[in-house]
C-alpha cells in the first residue's frame, strides 16, 4: 500500500517552498509519487493499493487499485488503510522515491511486523502480519515529530510483536533532502524533475 496526497500546488511538499514554487513542489511530489508507484508495481504482491487523498492522475500506473483516505489525523488514516486488508500488508508513503522492489519484498515468515525508520525520526514503512491490529497499534502515536518512529516502534514491541527492521531512508521534505534523495536514484523521475527545476527561486 502507498498512502499519498494528490500532487496539487499548495497541498503537497510545502516545505520545499521556497526555494521552489508551489507548482515546482507539486511537480516534484508527482515525480516522487510516480517513482514510488512504479516501484510498487514491479514488486511481487497479491494486491497493490494506493490510499489516496484526492483524485488519481496520469501518474498512476496500471495494476494498482485506488481507495480513498478516511478523515482524521495521520495515525487514524494509516490505521484505516490497514483495516480492510485481508492479509499481511506493507504500507509506505510517497516521500521515498529511492525505494526499490528489493526493499519492499518483505517476508512475514517468523515475524509480525516490519518497520522502516526515516532519517528525520519518523518512519517510511510499516508492515503488519495482522492488519486488524492496526487500530490499537497506531491510534494515538504522535505523527510528524522527531520521536514518531521511536514511539511507533516501541508500540509494536510493547504489543509483543516480533519486529524486523528495514534500512533507514531519507524522506523528501526539504530542498536538501531532495538533492540527497535524487543523488541516490539519479535515473528516476524525481531526479530528472529536480534537475529540470534547477536551484529554484530563492527569496
Amino acid at each position: 500500500m502507498v498512502i499519498a496526497k494528490e500532487p496539487r500546488p499548495g497541498r503537497v511538499k510545502t516545505r520545499l517552498t521556497p526555494p521552489y514554487s508551489p507548482h515546482e513542489a507539486a511537480a516534484l511530489a508527482e515525480a516522487a509519487l510516480a517513482d514510488t508507484l512504479h516501484t510498487v508495481a514491479a514488486t511481487p504482491a497479491a494486491h497493490r493499493v494506493l490510499v489516496l487523498d484526492g483524485a488519481p492522475g496520469p501518474w498512476l500506473p496500471p495494476g494498482i487499485d485506488v481507495v480513498p483516505q478516511c478523515g482524521g489525523g495521520l495515525d487514524a488514516r494509516i490505521a484505516a488503510a490497514f483495516a480492510h486488508r485481508p492479509g499481511p500488508a506493507l504500507l509506505i508513503g510517497m516521500d521515498t522515491p529511492q525505494v526499490t522492489p528489493e526493499l519492499l519484498g518483505v517476508d512475514f515468515t517468523g515475524c509480525d511486523a516490519w518497520f522502516g525508520p526515516a532519517a528525520d525520526g519518523g518512519f517510511w514503512a510499516l508492515g503488519l502480519a495482522d492488519p486488524g491490529a492496526a487500530e490499537a497499534l497506531l491510534r494515538g502515536v504522535p505523527m510528524s515529530t522527531p520521536a514518531t518512529g521511536a514511539v511507533q516502534r516501541e508500540r509494536l514491541r510493547a504489543a509483543g510483536l516480533r519486529v524486523r527492521d528495514l534500512p533507514c531512508l531519507r524522506d523528501v521534505d526539504t530542498a536538501a533532502d531532495a538533492a540527497e534523495v535524487a543523488a541516490l536514484a539519479p535515473t528516476g523521475r524525481f531526479a530528472r524533475r529536480l534537475a529540470a527545476c534547477g536551484p529554484g527561486v530563492r527569496s
